[in-house]
């Protein structure tokens, strides 16, 4: 895979708690997790979630069972560390990573980051947000339109690092050759909306479109930390 990263402070907020890396110790691994927590903690907790992952993927092959594994140890040192250490006290991460192998690609996902699937002109969101307000749209209890809005929209359900259990989801979708995956924190998402992501994807190349979405972002406010990763699947 072709990756293109782009991480920015943004307009409000005085540091970047995202993590955006593309592994140099496993091969085709990008990790992408929005800290939180305040004080450097947020920085902390997602950049320890991605050095865990790739200390426990480092000599295994691609697979659910593995990512899995290395989602719940990250989960553990990161919560071990905000309960040892008063000035880390409640800090987590987003977490969504995708893992290249031979014939899938791997998703592991935790919180309210996302990973979009651009194939032959369909654009599809993999990944389910783990938040109140995802679960009230799953339900049907709001729109999407009310969900973009919606007072409690970045109030998440689980994130890596806070609780001692975990339920990450994980799975697998088989990989075609001009495949585009996007994975975002909602420093994207809460500025731009899908249509113009999709419309942003196909209109520009992969290294222009992930800046076109940055600037984006930036237009609609630049709230809150933004991160994007357009990784392409090469014909």
């Amino acid at each position: 895979m072709k990756a293109y990263p782009v991480t920015h402070t943004g307009l409000v907020r005085k540091q970047n708690e995202d993590t955006v890396r593309v592994s140099q110790i496993v091969d085709g691994l990008y990790i992408l997790a929005d800290g939180m927590g305040g004080h450097l903690a947020g920085e902390i907790a997602s950049s320890m979630t991605a050095d865990v992952l790739e200390r426990a993927l480092k000599d295994r092959q691609p697979s659910t069972e593995a990512l899995r594994d290395a989602i719940m140890q990250a989960n553990a040192k990161v919560y071990e560390k905000q309960l040892s250490d008063p000035e880390m006290r409640g800090m987590g991460t987003t977490l969504t990573v995708l893992w290249e192998g031979p014939d899938y690609v791997y998703i592991g996902h935790v919180g309210d980051s996302r990973a979009y699937l651009l194939r032959e002109r369909s654009f599809r969101q993999m990944t389910e947000d783990h938040s109140m307000v995802g679960e009230l749209l799953r339900s049907g209890a709001i729109t999407e339109e009310a969900a973009r809005t919606h007072p409690y929209r970045n109030v998440i359900t689980q994130a890596v690092g806070t609780d001692e259990k975990l339920q990450p989801d994980v799975f697998r979708i088989i990989k075609n050759k001009g495949d585009l995956w996007l994975l975002c924190s909602d420093g994207l998402t809460d500025m731009v909306e899908d249509d113009r992501i999709i419309q942003t994807l196909v209109m520009h190349l992969p290294k222009e479109a992930v800046l076109q979405l940055l600037q984006l972002a930036l237009e609609g406010g630049g709230k809150d930390n933004i991160s994007a990763m357009l990784l392409e699947v090469e014909a």
